[in-house]
């Protein structure tokens, strides 16, 4: 019986690290990271930036639009060059997301 309820504390805590994997990096406290979302291929200069943000509580309530589209409206923005994302949280308990879109 130990070892059985030992070896399904051992699963339990390898699933429960595992699932917090992601492709951003993230920090256990606090994480504050700024990453590229798309470029276009010509090298043109923009002369707009348009920004959109929502915001999340404890992952159970979330609020905001940070689409694409809504930065695009924000930044009177009709072609763009780029497109970059900031998130920041604390403990994962207030959780900010803004995308901003360059463009002309």
């Amino acid at each position: 019986m130990k070892k059985t309820l030992k070896s399904v504390c051992i699963a339990s805590a390898v699933l429960a690290l595992t699932a917090c994997t992601s492709t951003i990096p993230l920090g256990a406290i606090i994480t504050d990271v700024e990453l590229p979302i798309a470029v276009t291929a010509a090298k043109v200069s923009s002369s707009k930036t348009g920004e959109a943000s929502c915001i999340s509580y404890v992952g159970m309530v979330a609020k905001g639009d940070c689409s694409i589209e809504a930065a695009k409206k924000n930044g009177n923005i009709t072609t763009v060059t780029s497109v970059d994302w900031h998130y920041d949280s604390i403990l994962g308990i207030i959780n900010n997301y803004k995308v901003t879109v360059h463009g002309n």
